[in-house]
């Protein structure tokens, strides 16, 4: 357990006691925005045999609710790294840009005094237990904004910082998490991304044939379990929950990158745990300690799913969300904890066509009768054709009436084109499975990944504190009013 020492109080220029919230609990669905939350609900619902439209996904019943700006100070449409920034420490910046302030150009070594502090960092400093879990990796732009400070998001191995930029400097993110000077360090750090922590000279222990990126020769992991006595590392389910009771911080790497999406996720126990699974371990470790703690949990994947056009896996991973804060909601006392739950940007992803009540939402668009009755026929477009409920405006799921839109994508190459050969005007859709799980929803603009989009972003809070969410606000008010409801003085 830990326990508040007077230094860390100084070090960091405020007074340690406070009468606010003793823990506070932040869930970011990676671009969750409205529609995505609307869908989700929907597809939850109709995954329970239900029509879905007036279903609840758990966070909606929090009983405060704001809508969040979300654009950097250099961008209308704003990146993950930005806008955790914002989340995390209070100061909007630039895009792909982590915990430096908007002084600091992208890409160049940072100086000490462009450097921001996260959220984490403060908890430390008073005594108070940290946790961070995410189906990404753990160096990806939003875990990374609990720890790193970088400008730019990318650096997440050495092997990936410039040679210039390292000469002046600058510490690539996964070295910056083993580095972490603040208290004793995170309690728990669950996510993927077990490459950026290992030499290239190290096989993976799940995938032999794989190795990690690192190129000083540094292994990270290992760094990081020598630093103090009591750490654990696990790279899988089973470990993972062998570790249920223990005491100790808790390092776990589930990936060589990215977790798999929660459809694909491997269920066998020596697999991958689920959002819900690392959500639960994290709680009891933290609940440990007497001191309170602060906890952030990334559904990271939500926002991969989008970028590839896929509503199947964007939806999946947004249920599963939904989940994990279920099981956060039935172990905490709301009367000692701020939950928070929010995105960092949404998608340009939308539901559309006037579909009849209870229609698939991943299905085609069949609406109603004259009469307001369903006619279980598709809609159809202008030129007669059938289309989705679901869509994008732009992305991969392009039909390909560019003629330059690849057959499938470099980036997302595991999923097939639907319909092949089109080269002009959109695809008869009557006899394609549009809620196949490799199915890409059509887009209006042919890109290789789909884009974020920049209209605010739902917040929903409950518990102790979560009063001060409400009306829209800006990003950066978010990390302000979790101090605040924390009793934590501000300057």
């Amino acid at each position: 357990m830990k326990r508040i020492a007077a230094i860390g109080c100084a070090l960091i220029g405020a007074a340690c006691s406070g009468t606010g919230a003793k823990n506070a609990i932040v869930f970011i669905g990676d671009g969750m925005g409205v529609s995505t939350v609307t869908a989700a609900r929907i597809f939850e619902g109709q995954l329970r045999g239900e029509p879905g439209e007036e279903g609840w996904l758990s966070f909606e019943r929090l009983p405060h609710v704001a809508l969040v700006k979300t654009y950097n100070t250099n961008q209308q449409v704003s990146d993950s790294a930005g806008t955790a920034t914002a989340l995390l420490s209070g100061v909007k910046t630039r895009a792909g840009v982590i915990n430096v302030d908007p002084s600091a150009p992208r890409g160049l070594a940072s100086r000490p005094d462009q450097r921001l502090s996260p959220i984490f960092e403060e908890a430390e400093a008073r005594g108070l237990a940290t946790g961070v879990v995410t189906t990404a990796r753990f160096t990806h732009a939003t875990p990374a904004a609990a720890y790193a400070k970088v400008a730019e998001r990318d650096w997440e191995s050495d092997a990936e910082v410039p040679a210039e930029q390292a000469a002046a400097g600058a510490r690539d993110i996964a070295r910056q998490f083993v580095e972490f000077g603040a208290g004793d360090g995170f309690e728990v750090a669950l996510g993927g991304g077990r490459a950026k922590f290992l030499p290239n000279s190290a096989a993976d222990p799940e995938y032999p044939e794989k190795t990690g990126e690192r190129l000083d020769g540094r292994d990270l992991v290992a760094e990081w379990s020598s630093a103090a006595p009591g750490r654990h590392y696990v790279w899988n389910a089973e470990q993972l929950a062998a570790l249920d009771g223990e005491g100790g911080q808790i390092f776990g790497l589930f990936e060589p990158s990215h977790m798999q999406w929660e459809a694909h996720r491997p269920r066998d126990p020596g697999g991958e745990p689920s959002l819900t699974e690392m959500t639960v371990a994290a709680l009891e470790r933290l609940q440990a300690d007497e001191d309170g703690f602060v906890l952030l949990v990334e559904a990271g994947r939500i926002d991969h799913g989008h970028h590839a056009n896929s509503a199947f896996l964007a939806l999946h991973d947004t249920v599963e969300l939904s989940r994990a804060v279920k099981a956060t909601l039935e172990r905490i006392d709301l009367d000692e904890t701020l939950v928070v739950v929010t995105a960092d940007h949404s998608h340009v992803f939308t539901i559309a066509g006037y579909p009849t009540r209870g229609n698939p939402i991943l299905g085609l668009a069949r609406g109603n009768d004259a009469r307001g009755e369903p006619s279980g026929e598709p809609l159809l477009d202008a030129s007669g054709l059938p289309f989705t409920t679901l869509g994008y405006a732009n992305g991969p799921g392009h039909p390909g009436a560019s003629g330059q839109q690849p057959e499938g994508s470099k980036r997302f190459p595991h999923f097939p084109r639907q319909v092949q050969g089109v080269t002009a005007g959109r695809p008869d859709l009557s006899e394609v499975d549009t809620t196949h799980p490799s199915y890409l929803q059509e887009s209006a603009v042919p890109l290789i990944a789909e884009t974020h989009a920049g209209e605010d972003v739902p917040l929903y809070a409950g518990g102790n504190g979560a009063e001060r969410f409400d009306g829209v606000i800006d990003q950066d008010h978010v990390y302000h009013a979790i101090v605040e409801a924390l009793g934590w003085k501000q300057d």
